[in-house]
């Protein structure tokens, strides 16, 4: 139907044949994504509208000069807000919280609402959960928890030891040991309430990117700060998600409209104060098997860099192509360069330093 009104092939319409399109057509749409083409229509200075724009709306997909157009229009989206709608199912209210609890702009919660299909579901944290956590300790360990006085603690080839460094997989497989059922409870409660949601919303493949990205930067964080102590638990993942929603949270105060934010974010706080004092206090207090320390707390700062980092852009840029941001290449350029510079310093600086290290177990 747009190609009618674009008889020389321009790849583009006025404005004002537009909106008759959309006043012809307008109730074979979406009442949501008709919203979005008006905003279009009325934000647009330049007096036309690129077919591209229109495709992208219809397939759910947006790019960077659709959404700016948005972002600077002068037309106030003026239909009821979603929040108001009534009628909805029960998986309806949970998509629409879901919205309400990740993102800050009307817009988006809207064509999220609009589009999310729940296929494929939140595997990714699930999965990490369910299989990394309760299978592999209840099943393979025949326990679910391996407490650091346990006398099986360090000798399992998941998690890190720095006699061990070489083996690079425990830069990974260290997030399936935790020390104590309080460390496991803690990382899988919070993994579970802010992880899930947000992978409904930006997908696995983003927040699996987050997540290993803080694994990954915890254990060489350790590495490099905290040369002699091990690490176990999934908190580098965990306080990369944690962070980075609650950064964006705090950055976009105004445009969100979860409940009880104050209250969920100062429990969130608590929560992830208390596991690191926790870790920190178990780090400096004698340990079961000397000369071996108990576990590093450095993963959890780790993680942290990486959320408040690459996180908060990924989350921020809800739907965007990432590789238009230059923030984005900004801080994951800073990310590979400190695990370059990680990567040389356990070849290297383990020997030059001339270090005490634990015997291997």
């Amino acid at each position: 139907l747009l190609s009618q009104f674009d008889p020389d092939n321009t790849g583009y319409i006025s404005t004002e044949k537009f909106r008759s399109l959309l006043q012809r057509h307008g109730s074979e749409l979406d009442p949501h994504k008709l919203e979005v083409l008006l905003a279009l229509a009325d934000s647009n200075s330049e007096g036309r509208i690129c077919y591209q724009d229109f495709v992208n709306l219809m397939s759910n997909k947006r790019s960077n000069s659709f959404r700016q157009a948005i972002l600077q229009g002068n037309r106030r989206l003026c239909s009821k807000a979603l929040l108001e709608e009534t009628g909805l199912s029960l998986s309806q209210r949970l998509i629409r919280h879901v919205a309400y609890e990740t993102l800050p702009r009307e817009i988006d919660r809207k064509w999220y609402y609009d589009s999310y299909t729940c296929c494929p579901p939140p595997w990714f944290m699930l999965t990490i959960t369910i299989v990394a956590f309760f299978l592999y300790n209840g099943v393979v360990l025949d326990r679910f928890v391996l407490q650091v006085t346990h006398p099986l603690y360090l000798k399992n080839a998941l998690l890190y030891h720095p006699q061990l460094r070489a083996q690079a997989w425990r830069y990974l497989t260290y997030i399936f040991m935790h020390a104590g059922i309080e460390h496991l409870g803690l990382n899988v409660v919070l993994q579970l309430l802010v992880g899930i949601p947000l992978e409904m919303v930006h997908g696995a493949a983003r927040i699996s990117f987050v997540y290993v990205a803080g694994v990954v930067a915890g254990s060489l964080a350790v590495s490099v700060a905290d040369m002699t102590a091990p690490v176990v638990g999934s908190s580098g993942g965990v306080y990369a998600l944690v962070s980075a929603h609650l950064a964006n949270i705090v950055m976009n105060w105004s445009g969100m409209k979860c409940q009880f934010k104050l209250l969920r974010m100062a429990v969130a706080l608590i929560c992830m104060s208390f596991e690191f004092g926790r870790a920190v206090w178990l780090r400096f207090h004698p340990s079961a098997y000397p000369p071996c320390p108990h576990p590093s707390f450095m993963a959890h700062l780790g993680g942290v860099m990486v959320g408040i980092t690459l996180g908060v852009i990924i989350l921020r840029n809800y739907e965007q192509r990432l590789q238009d941001q230059t923030l984005w290449w900004i801080f994951l350029s800073i990310y590979v360069i400190f695990v370059l510079f990680a990567i040389f310093w356990n070849i290297f600086a383990y020997g030059l330093l001339d270090l005490k290290l634990p015997p291997p177990p």
